[in-house]
């Protein structure tokens, strides 16, 4: 297989995504002056709108890429959840993985933002206590359940409860006893949970804070994802650098991959469809590097969009190919 096939090869395969659901909520209207209150801008209400956040995002951009999509995280008894499951099944995501917990509410922010995409003010409905007791038993139920058909695991942590040290370690030795790669998009607090991951996907300012190096420099990243890599106990580290590109490391070498970015709108989600991306590829069969490559790709156009956004199959046709030394 080559790069320029993969694309096309990420189509049918399957991915469980366990994470923390988000409901992102858009309240959108135009500002034409200030409040007499308050120094804060007047939004005049237009429309809203709803998307998939979080975990839900990653999800959502799998199965942008064609990818069969099951997703494990928990959810309120509200109407925010039926806002989400509704939208799932619009996506074509399944959500039999989905666990509700009545003493919750579905994690939503709400953001208020005006027609020119300037947000204003976001509003965080959330309770973010890690997952435990009967909740967290029935999180591990489902993984181990959905994890017999899935071609490889990711685990996205927002810290929103979900990720729990048993239910990471769950979706980790799902993925190692069916011998599929499990990635992890993870949160400083939680580095000891990973252990055991295939591949763990931190921006520059969690590698620096799990790594206590400062990242400036492509030595410095690399350098830091060398140490990132002892520290966690996973197999290959890929850093998000932002307009300075990513630096991978893994058990064949190292790369160093350039922005692709051509202009930049919005980096919200980037981070999510960059490890959709990567995930999928590698249940595809791709090289680490080639799947990094990829990610790289879909990161520079996801950029350009506004708000939680995806990338296709077409989308990612017909790039250059950055340099590496894996």
């Amino acid at each position: 297989m080559t790069a320029a096939d993969l694309p096309a090869r990420l189509a049918g395969r399957t991915v469980l995504i366990v994470g923390d659901v988000m409901l992102d909520h858009f309240v959108i209207g135009r500002v034409d002056r200030i409040s007499p209150e308050a120094p804060v801008p007047v939004v005049c209400f237009e429309h809203e709108e709803y998307r998939l956040g979080g975990a839900a995002n990653v999800a959502h951009n799998a199965a942008a890429l064609g990818g069969r999509v099951e997703v494990v995280g928990i959810v309120g008894k509200d109407a925010a959840a039926e806002t989400l499951r509704a939208d799932l099944a619009r996506a074509s995501i399944g959500s039999s993985g989905l666990v509700t917990d009545s003493t919750r509410c579905t994690t939503r922010k709400l953001r208020v933002v005006t027609t020119r995409n300037q947000q204003v003010a976001r509003v965080d409905y959330e309770q973010d206590a890690e997952a435990s007791g009967d909740i967290e038993a029935a999180l591990i139920a489902q993984i181990e359940q959905l994890a017999a058909a899935a071609d490889a695991i990711l685990v996205s942590d927002y810290l929103k409860g979900v990720v729990s040290r048993r239910v990471a370690g769950a979706a980790i030795a799902a993925a190692r006893q069916r011998g599929i790669p499990v990635l992890v998009d993870p949160k400083v607090p939680h580095i000891d949970y990973y252990a055991g991951a295939t591949v763990i996907t931190p921006n520059h300012h969690e590698a620096e804070a799990v790594t206590h190096m400062r990242i400036r420099t492509a030595a410095e990243a690399l350098a830091a994802a060398v140490r990132f890599k002892e520290r966690a106990g996973c197999d290959s580290v890929l850093i998000t650098r932002g307009e300075h590109g990513m630096t991978l490391i893994g058990p064949d070498g190292e790369a160093e991959l350039p922005a692709e970015a051509r202009e930049v709108s919005d980096v919200t989600g980037a981070g999510d469809t960059v490890i959709a991306t990567m995930t999928l590829a590698l249940a595809a069969g791709a090289s680490l590097v080639d799947a990094a490559r990829l990610a790289n790709r879909a990161a520079g156009i996801v950029v350009g969009k506004f708000g939680p956004a995806t990338v296709s199959v077409s989308d990612l046709s017909g790039s250059e190919s950055p340099r590496q030394a894996m």
